[in-house]
């Protein structure tokens, strides 16, 4: 992995977590980086993306102090969305609401255009991206 991939793979890891930069930016600064696809895992704390030639960068991910709920709730990780969606809700907050909402990770398909996020018990919610 060259330099200049790693470097957008980092600003948009930070500028997320900080909560200076909405979905969409991340998804350019990463498309701009050559990754296909990025998983974070709520319980490991960590963030592995994906490039086509096989090479993976694991970036830690600070998480909210908020525990995972045991349960999966479709319909509050769906508002989160939209929240997310709307600019009305920032990754920080996201990663909040979206714990609450039982999830305990997901993994976002740049190629595919759309997000998996799954629950405890192995639940999976898809949601495409907006046009």
């Amino acid at each position: 992995m060259n330099a200049q991939t790693r470097a957008l793979i980092d600003e948009a890891a930070q500028g997320s977590n900080q909560g200076c930069l909405h979905f969409g930016q991340v998804i350019g600064l990463l498309v701009q980086a050559g990754v296909e696809a990025y998983s974070v895992d709520y319980r490991a704390r960590r963030s592995t993306y994906y490039l086509p030639e096989g090479a993976t960068l694991d970036v830690d991910t600070p998480m909210p102090d908020v525990a995972i709920a045991p349960d999966f709730d479709a319909t509050a990780l769906r508002a989160a969305i939209r929240g997310a969606q709307q600019g009305v809700v920032m990754y920080p907050q996201f990663k909040a609401l979206s714990r609450q909402a039982g999830c305990v990770g997901y993994t976002v398909w740049i190629a595919g255009r759309h997000v998996s996020y799954f629950g405890r018990q192995g639940e999976t919610h898809v949601e495409r991206f907006p046009d």
